[in-house]
């Protein structure tokens, strides 16, 4: 049973399961399935911190089996039971593995006063890594979730990092081909590269991708708007969150460029 092929339901099927993740074993449909995997069915005890594997895969088959029978269900007192089920066994998973999240923030961060509001945004991946995970398949849910985790500390990060040099670097307050009161006083200033030179099409230190979101995020062009991440994705075919990471890759490249002396 533990490498039998899963299907994927259909978008009704998962519409009736009121938007739950879910795939379909072949077991589902089998005598006995309802006293291996129903709420009466006996969960597995454990000591020590950490939930072990195969009570991990146990919890997330019941999960998969409450969110197919709430999608076949059309009895509201019965859907409220598969509903309820389906989030106990949630739960107990996510109680189980939560040293992973600690784990992650630990070892990601270098600084652990900052480790609270990373802790309970992880918490959030975790309970979607809970959802998303296959029990039938050959992966420990420990590799799976810790992987999800890293990946989505990684994201915070790089949208972090964007939000910090927008703020530290406001294209939209340089007078672009203009002298400042400070650069008029200052010789050694007035002759510093400005942010326009940066964007010319024969300037070598962005990317053309890099070039676009900069001119359309900062009214940098003539007559232009300032764009918002979704406006610049849909312009140039790319989601929101790699908009930010160009956007946080060419303002950390200007900031570096326009603070060297000349």
């Amino acid at each position: 049973m533990g490498n039998t092929v899963t299907t994927s339901p259909t978008k009704a099927e998962r519409e009736m399961a009121d938007g739950l993740y879910f795939v379909v074993h072949p077991s589902f449909q089998m005598a006995g399935a309802m006293s291996l995997y129903g709420p009466s069915a006996k969960t597995s005890t454990y000591t020590g911190s950490y939930m072990p594997d195969e009570i991990t895969r146990e919890c997330s088959r019941r999960m998969h089996y409450a969110a197919w029978r709430l999608s076949r269900e059309k009895n509201a007192n019965k859907r409220a039971m598969w509903k309820q089920h389906y989030l106990s066994m949630r739960d107990l998973v996510v109680l189980g593995n939560r040293k992973l999240v600690f784990r992650a923030v630990r070892r990601w961060l270098s600084h652990p006063s900052k480790a609270d509001d990373l802790t309970s945004d992880c918490q959030i991946v975790m309970i979607q890594s809970v959802a998303a995970y296959n029990p039938w398949l050959g992966i420990r849910f420990s590799t799976y979730a810790y992987t999800c985790l890293m990946r989505a500390l990684s994201r915070m990060s790089l949208k972090a990092k964007g939000d910090r040099m927008s703020r530290s670097v406001p294209l939209e307050g340089i007078m672009v081909g203009e002298e400042s009161p400070a650069t008029a006083s200052d010789p050694g200033l007035r002759h510093q590269q400005t942010v326009e030179e940066f964007l010319r099409p024969e300037c070598d230190l962005l990317t053309d991708r890099e070039r676009q979101v900069i001119v359309s995020r900062f009214r940098m062009g003539a007559g232009q708007a300032e764009a918002t991440l979704d406006q610049v994705g849909k312009k140039l075919g790319l989601s929101k969150e790699r908009v930010r990471q160009v956007q946080a890759s060419a303002l950390d490249k200007l900031r570096q460029a326009l603070s060297r002396p000349e």
